[in-house]
């Protein structure tokens, strides 16, 4: 929402909600400027906040992009220049020119110079390895040991450094999935409805055709990577070249992705909540109140009214009448830890992402062939004139 123009893709809050109270750091970037950070966004909005502060308001950031929310709770960035700026940085990113060199390569680069963030990085997230590649060669320091000086900070914590903010409180509006679904799945249909073909269209004319035409497209930075560009890239690539019959099949296709992909964000975004805020529990992580918005009808009881009581309470320096939620976390996980699994050919990292793993269907799928190719070659090896099982083995050995 920070891009000028593109409202619809980018659901902006409407004029006429934006009328009603004073709204920050909305459609003040030029679109076509691809390296806007976490950095940028986190230097223009603090002193935002302490303006409204000053003002004697209460500034309320609403999600959901956590992790420019985390930007704000906490002392977590790195500035690598020696002058930040609040406006987007027009000189070429460090970052990602290294996101174009190969992800091994990368990884090996880390490994030479901050062994401790090699170790907790998987090889081809390529982003965050640029990104503590970029951090060592702008300030000289390994990633990891900034990291630990942050956490080390007096009211530091997993999470980073202290809070910025020590009386903050989290909102945390959530609703059952089946509902929320659908629920999606109608503001896709909305948006449609609303102009964002016209929208899409009218900016891929003015900028990303070149681009495309350049074989330049890049949906990894900047306003592209929006949910909703890729999605319709195919249409608006091919529209008025092909058959009305295709381009009405990949509209479809379009809007389909549209609807599936945002339905798979919420599922991030709520299981980053779970993860980051709920399963940490400690001084330097605010309190999270939870609000059921399953049944929009219930608006007043289940939100609004205890919101207000919530809000109302850390005004006046009184416990709040809701308990906030909590989480079971286990101490001992290991969220760094290595696994190979050599039937996926997979770099597994985190006892959690390993369980999973070794649930999801593809795993299974691979295990499952594999007991059968087992089951075959033990049924082969009995009917040998020999029954000499180390032979059977040797001849017959099965790849992993």
């Amino acid at each position: 929402q920070v891009y000028k123009g593109l409202d619809i893709i980018t659901n902006k809050v409407s004029p006429q909600e934006q009328r009603l109270c004073r709204h920050h750091m909305i459609s003040f970037v030029d679109p076509l400027v691809s390296n806007y950070t976490v950095v940028d966004f986190r230097d223009k909005a603090v002193p935002l906040i302490s303006y409204i502060f000053a003002r004697d308001k209460i500034p309320i950031v609403v999600g959901g992009t956590n992790y420019y929310i985390e930007s704000l709770l906490w002392k977590v960035l790195i500035n690598t220049k020696e002058k930040p700026s609040t406006a987007p940085r027009p000189d070429s990113d460090r970052k990602v020119e290294l996101e174009q060199l190969d992800s091994a390569e990368l990884h090996r680069r880390l490994r030479q110079v901050d062994p401790e963030m090699a170790a907790k990085l998987h090889p081809h997230d390529k982003r965050k390895v640029a990104r503590s590649l970029q951090v060592f060669e702008e300030t000289g320091i390994p990633h990891s040991e900034i990291l630990h000086q942050q956490q080390e900070e007096e009211g530091g914590g997993p999470l980073g450094g202290p809070l910025k903010y020590p009386h903050s409180c989290i909102l945390w509006l959530h609703a059952d999935q089946a509902a929320l679904d659908a629920r999606l799945e109608q503001r896709v249909d909305d948006m449609v409805a609303a102009g964002l073909l016209e929208e899409l269209r009218d900016f891929h004319r003015r900028y990303n055709r070149e681009k495309v035409a350049e074989n330049r497209q890049d949906y990894q930075h900047g306003i592209f990577q929006s949910i909703g560009f890729k999605e319709f890239h195919e249409y608006l690539v091919s529209e008025g070249s092909c058959p009305p019959e295709t381009s009405a099949l990949l509209l479809e296709k379009g809007i389909q992705a549209l609807k599936q992909v945002t339905k798979r964000y919420a599922r991030r975004q709520n299981k980053w909540v779970r993860n980051r805020f709920l399963k940490r529990p400690g001084p330097n992580v605010p309190p999270v109140y939870g609000l059921e918005v399953s049944d929009l009808q219930r608006w007043e009881e289940d939100v609004l009214k205890p919101a207000l009581e919530i809000v109302e309470s850390f005004i006046q320096g009184r416990e709040p009448p809701a308990e906030p939620l909590r989480m079971e976390h286990d101490e001992k996980e290991n969220k760094r830890s290595h696994r190979v699994c050599e039937l996926c050919d997979r770099l597994i990292i985190g006892d959690r992402e390993w369980a999973a793993h070794t649930r999801s269907k593809s795993h299974l799928h691979h295990l499952k062939k594999r007991r059968k190719l087992e089951a075959s070659g033990c049924a082969g090896g009995t009917v040998g004139d020999s029954g000499d099982a180390e032979t059977s083995d040797e001849d017959g050995s099965l790849p992993l």
